[in-house]
């Protein structure tokens, strides 16, 4: 792993767009409070959310909540221009489920409109409803995974559905990504904020 456990920390990781930096420092995180939510993923997060099965919570809803990580393996790929932050969260208020099954979903969700691919609406028929029956069947409370351990399990790629807002003080910056670097918040002002 990239990182100590959260046993240890008592933080989780949630990434965010250089451009939403100052924002999410100043304000905190609130699950819609991003110009892409509504037209990127809103709909996709009700979809899921009308696949929940009866063991689930009714606080729980992906349409509802922040997205966070335990850890990251070592090779993973970060996306450049983004700010990976450390926040501390309410166990209570934090679910999580298996984001390799949602996987399988976005694509064929996010291009059934587009005329020459919209034959993906077959797999989404076929496929979609039993594969997200299985994304909410294998999801648990963060608490019951501190026990069991899910994230730890091979093929289990585990995303935190985080269901509250998350203050300015529970924000920690630690990598700024780049093209070229991966650099901790001392290493980019060593480098960008040092005097001339």
């Amino acid at each position: 792993m990239l990182f100590p456990d959260y046993t240890e920390t008592k933080m989780i990781y949630h990434i965010v767009s250089i451009v939403d930096l100052h924002k999410v420092l100043k304000e905190g995180i609130k699950y819609n409070d991003k110009k892409s939510y509504i037209s990127k993923y809103y709909d996709f997060h009700d979809y899921i959310d009308k696949h929940k099965t009866d063991k689930i919570p009714s606080w729980v809803l992906r349409k509802n909540a922040i997205f966070g990580s335990l850890n990251f393996s070592k090779d993973h790929s970060f996306h450049s221009h983004t700010a990976l932050l450390a926040v501390k969260i309410n166990s209570e208020r934090t679910w999580i489920a298996n984001e390799n099954l949602a996987n399988h979903i976005y694509e064929p969700f996010i291009l059934q409109d587009i005329k020459e691919l919209q034959e993906c609406r077959n797999y989404l028929e076929r496929d979609g409803s039993d594969i997200l029956t299985k994304y909410w069947e294998t999801s648990i409370s963060f608490k019951d995974n501190l026990i069991k351990r899910y994230d730890d399990q091979e093929g289990y790629d585990a995303e935190l559905l985080i269901l509250q807002d998350i203050k300015p003080k529970d924000i920690e910056i630690l990598k700024i990504v780049s093209d070229h670097n991966f650099l901790s918040i001392n290493e980019w002002k060593n480098h960008f904020c040092k005097n001339f």
